[in-house]
C-alpha cells in the first residue's frame, strides 16, 4: 500500500514541477525574447516612457481632434469588462443608440446634419401642445427621466431645490403614492418634468457653464432651448414623427457597444464616417488647408486598416489608440 502512495506522490511531485514550473517557464521565456511586446501586454508608453494605453484595450478619446472608439458599457474600465445585456426588444437599447445618432445624423440628399432641425422641432413643433413634449418623454419613459436625475449629482440636487420650491406639488404625488412618504429625488422625475415642461415650455433642463467675474468657471442647471441634450435625448420622438425623411446610414459599430465593451478596434468605414470631424479640427488648430489635412489622414487610415487572417476575412478594422498616436505624432498637441 505504501509503495502505491510512494509512486503517486512522486508523479504528483513531478506533474507539480513540469507544469507549474517548467513548462511556464518555458513559454515565460519564449514570451520574453522572442515575442516581449505581445507577452507583456501591448504597453505602449510616450517619450518619457510613461504608459499611455495599450493596444488591446480601448481607451476613450473626447477632443475632437482624435478618432473616437466604439461606445463602452463598461466605461472603458478593463476590471469591468461587460455589455449592456440590453434585449433588442429593450427601450433603453434604441435610447442609448438614438442618442448617440442624433447630434452626427445627416439628410441623404443635403448631407446636412439633422441636429438643428430637430432643435426647431422641439421648441416649436409639439412643444406648444399640452402635454408638452418633455412631459410626454417622461410620462413615456419613466425609467429615462429617473436615469437622468442618477445621473449626474447636480441634476438630484436641482431635483431636490424643486421640491423644496413646490411643496404643494410634492405632497400631492405622496398622497397617491403613499407607499413613499418620504421619496428621494429619482422618485419625483417624472412629475418634476411635468411641472418643469408646464413652466419651460419649450426647453429641457441640461448644465450651462459660465464664467464669473473672478473667471472661475461655474456649472449649473438651467433652462435650455437648443444643445447637445436635446439633439440626442428626443432625436427618436423626432424620427417617430418624421419616419419618411431619408437619411444617411451610420454604422453599426459606430454607436453599438461590443461585447466587452473594451474594444480596441473600429471598422475603417466608422474611422472614414469621423474623418470630416477629425480633419477639419486639426486644420483649425493648426491654421492649414483642410482638404490637405484630410487627404493626409484618409492616406493615414488606409495605411493603418487591416482585415483579420491577414485580410482573408471580416471587415477591414483600424486599431484607434495606434491611430491616434500617429494623429498626435504628426499635428503635436490638440489646441
Amino acid at each position: 500500500m505504501l509503495r502505491y502512495f510512494a509512486k503517486s506522490a512522486l508523479l504528483l511531485g513531478i506533474t507539480v514541477v513540469v507544469m507549474c514550473g517548467v513548462y511556464p517557464g518555458v513559454l515565460w521565456l519564449i514570451g520574453q525574447t522572442v515575442f516581449p511586446y505581445q507577452a507583456n501586454g501591448s504597453i505602449v508608453r510616450n517619450a518619457d516612457g510613461a504608459v499611455v494605453g495599450s493596444m488591446l484595450v480601448a481607451q476613450p478619446f473626447t477632443k475632437d481632434e482624435y478618432f473616437q472608439p466604439r461606445p463602452s458599457a463598461a466605461s472603458f474600465d478593463a476590471s469591468a469588462s461587460a455589455s449592456s445585456a440590453y434585449a433588442p426588444s429593450n427601450y433603453a437599447l434604441r435610447d442609448r443608440v438614438a442618442r448617440a445618432i442624433g447630434p452626427i445624423a445627416t439628410y441623404e440628399k443635403k448631407g446636412q446634419l439633422v441636429a438643428p432641425d430637430v432643435e426647431v422641432w422641439f421648441q416649436t413643433d409639439k412643444a406648444g401642445g399640452n402635454p408638452h413634449i418633455v412631459a410626454q418623454w417622461a410620462d413615456a419613459h419613466n425609467s429615462l427621466a429617473q436615469g437622468w436625475v442618477n445621473a449626474d449629482p447636480t441634476h438630484g440636487a436641482y431635483v431636490d431645490a424643486w421640491a423644496k420650491a413646490h411643496d404643494a406639488v410634492v405632497k400631492d404625488w405622496i398622497k397617491k403614492n403613499p407607499a413613499t412618504p418620504q421619496p428621494k429625488a429619482a422618485d419625483l422625475a417624472v412629475v418634476f418634468f411635468e411641472t418643469f415642461s408646464n413652466e419651460n415650455p419649450g426647453a429641457f433642463p441640461s448644465p450651462v457653464t459660465k464664467t464669473g467675474a473672478d473667471g472661475k468657471q461655474t456649472t449649473e442647471i438651467q433652462p435650455v432651448k437648443t444643445g447637445s441634450d436635446i439633439q440626442s435625448i428626443f432625436f427618436d420622438m423626432w424620427r417617430a414623427d418624421h419616419p419618411d425623411v431619408a437619411l444617411n446610414d451610420v454604422p453599426g459599430d459606430l454607436v453599438t457597444t461590443s461585447a466587452s465593451g473594451l474594444d480596441p478596434d473600429i471598422t475603417l468605414a466608422n474611422a472614414e464616417f469621423q474623418l470630416d470631424r477629425v480633419a477639419a479640427k486639426w486644420a483649425d488648430d493648426k491654421k492649414l488647408k483642410i482638404d490637405d489635412v484630410r487627404k493626409d489622414i484618409e492616406g493615414l487610415l488606409q495605411e493603418k486598416a487591416y482585415a483579420p487572417w491577414g485580410g482573408t476575412i471580416g471587415e477591414k478594422l483600424v486599431n484607434v489608440l495606434a491611430l491616434n498616436l500617429e494623429l498626435h505624432k504628426k499635428y503635436g498637441d490638440p489646441a
